[in-house]
């Protein structure tokens, strides 16, 4: 049987937050952005952000597994933050202790690369957040987006339901963060896609799981950190690609190894995520953007009829490696209403 999630407490003004890099330590490379989000944790948040030895240090694992561990030993730490994903950190895993995460939950932020801890958690029974970078989001140039701000605060503060909508507009691009603009300029907005409904015709709640598709990948390869199949019944499943862009017989593939597991089964209710379809380092031009989206949900709708033609989707929500993104209960609730074409967050 899957665990009891613990829902950590809720955070006050004056807490102390741990900021960590558990994958890639990309303030050891842009201190200055580093800076500005340690800025509006105090600002925008009220809480003290405390930072670690591996923090703004390129580490080995077992480092950045002891500066975990100290995070959640610590009476004092009230949260814990990531600064950015990576692409190594289910190395870190093996070097963990569950006793101080099960001894005092605290809700975790991340995404990408930080679906290994988020999963490893939730396999503890402690509910945390999908979504969340200081690197990435709270230090953006412009400002912290509404939606993130806002979802964010829920996660932090507040113990109410939050509907998650679709936005008006949304960023695919960057801003180099070698270039000194990046500190006070975001990326362009331009119209979103919205959301794609496929079998809306029930409403779902269950406690979340899921995250980045190509972690999740590597977690069934290795098999340590995946449980029995039946431990995800009548879960939410959360899906979502990286900036590495995988092509969309990839995610099929990927899909279909976890459909023959018989994991895909298990979920009533799916959310994509709006898919990245360029980045710096690897440009697609606007107009083929759309196409790549198209053909992602064509074969997660393809895995999804081999494997569980009766699960309900939602494409193009907004989390994951898209921005604006919205903070998901990971472990925790969401509602999945098809009839009414509503997704609500149970912080």
């Amino acid at each position: 049987m899957r665990p009891e999630f613990r829902v950590p407490p809720k955070l006050r003004p004056g807490d102390r937050v741990a900021v960590v890099s558990a994958g890639f330590a990309a303030p050891a490379l842009f201190p200055e952005l580093h800076l500005q989000a340690m800025r509006r944790i105090r600002t925008e948040f009220g809480l003290e952000p405390v930072e670690f030895p591996t923090t703004r240090r390129h580490a080995a694992p077992a480092d950045r597994a002891a500066d975990l561990m100290a995070a959640w030993a610590d009476p004092e730490i009230r949260a814990v933050f990531a600064t950015i994903g990576g692409d190594d950190q289910i190395t870190v895993l093996p070097h963990l202790d569950p006793a101080p995460f099960r001894a005092d939950p605290k809700p975790f932020f991340g995404y990408s690369d930080n679906t290994n801890l988020l999963n490893w958690l939730w396999n503890q029974g402690i509910a945390a957040y999908h979504g969340g970078s200081t690197q990435v989001h709270l230090a953006q140039g412009a400002g912290i987006r509404p939606v993130h701000l806002r979802s964010l605060r829920a996660a932090l503060f507040e113990t109410g339901d939050l509907e998650i909508e679709p936005v008006e507009e949304f960023a695919e691009e960057e801003v180099d963060w070698e270039d000194p603009r990046s500190l006070t300029t975001s990326a362009p907005m331009i119209p979103s896609p919205g959301w794609f409904w496929h079998r809306p015709d029930r409403v779902v709640t269950g406690p979340a799981w899921g995250g980045n598709l190509e972690i999740l990948h590597w977690n069934l390869a290795a098999g340590r950190w995946i449980r029995p199949v039946e431990d995800y019944a009548g879960c939410v499943l959360l899906l979502e690609t990286s900036e590495e862009m995988p092509p969309a017989e990839e995610v099929f593939r990927m899909l279909r190894n976890a459909g023959e597991r018989g994991l895909l089964r298990q979920f009533p209710a799916v959310l994509v995520a709006t898919a990245k379809a360029t980045f710096f380092g690897a440009p697609r031009p606007p107009e083929d953007r759309p196409r790549y989206r198209d053909e992602q949900r064509e074969a997660v709708l393809r895995a999804l009829a081999a494997y569980h033609p009766e699960a309900m989707a939602v494409f193009g929500v907004d989390f994951g490696h898209t921005d604006p993104q919205w903070v998901l209960p990971y472990g925790g609730r969401i509602t999945v209403d098809g009839p009414a074409r509503r997704i609500v967050a149970h912080y």
